[in-house]
């Protein structure tokens, strides 16, 4: 979760920083959040293309509840069935059983 919310916070820091035209510092605290994102994402269990596959489907999930809660644009139907089946991929990922 931390792994995501530094993703999607800094990389919101760099789009209101480029795109809105706020300072140049919200881009440079987007670029800090986005390391941190980078060494957060290290310090899980599991081998590295696992993790990312997997942290694909949550920050779509995340991405989807940022747009709604921050930018105040509510998820449709389709945006709800995506983040389903992007979620339904992490947990064929991370737990179906493996030789």
């Amino acid at each position: 979760m931390w792994a995501g919310l530094f993703e999607i916070g800094g990389g919101y820091l760099v789009w209101l920083w480029l795109r809105e035209g706020k300072s140049i510092w919200w881009g440079v605290l987007g670029g800090i959040a986005l390391a941190v994102y980078g060494a957060i994402a290290t310090l899980q269990p599991a081998n590295f293309g696992r993790v990312y596959a997997a942290y694909g489907g949550v920050f779509i999930a995340m991405a989807m509840v940022w747009g709604w809660k921050v930018d105040g644009i509510p998820p449709d139907r389709y945006d709800l069935i995506g983040v389903c089946l992007g979620l339904i991929s992490v947990l064929i990922i991370m737990f179906f059983p493996r030789n």
